[in-house]
């Protein structure tokens, strides 16, 4: 997290894409977007002492943190993504396979839903 102003330098800022992996967790994404919004933060608060130049510094950098937290975001929901198709292609596997136990299970899980909601 950067808090100090002049913001000529870049450290703890990264002018380039990070390299996020696909396994980046979501909790150091959130730590991410909590320190970019506590350099924004301190950047709206000394901004009218910094130079046109500095200004433009600062928000390449913080644009480009921005868009490596994005970066890492659309990798998350990717793999996300293919989770869920995984997912539901073993789901229609099994239901293919067994129809009668799926069915079964189907109504079991109803009857349950329906009493615990009658009990409310």
């Amino acid at each position: 997290m950067i808090t100090d102003i002049p913001v000529g330098t870049t450290e703890g800022m990264s002018t380039t894409r990070q390299d996020y992996s696909q396994s980046a967790s979501s909790s150091s994404l959130r730590e991410e977007l909590s320190d970019l919004k506590s350099d924004l933060d301190a950047l709206m608060s000394h901004a009218s002492t910094l130079t046109d130049k500095e200004l433009q510094e600062a928000r390449d950098r913080i644009m480009g943190r921005f868009s490596s937290m994005r970066f890492a975001a659309r990798g998350m929901a990717a793999q996300a993504s293919k989770q869920l198709n995984d997912g539901m292609d073993v789901t229609v596997d099994y239901v293919r396979e067994r129809p009668l136990q799926s069915v079964a299970i189907a109504a079991g899980a109803g009857l349950l839903l329906g009493a615990l909601m009658r009990r409310s």
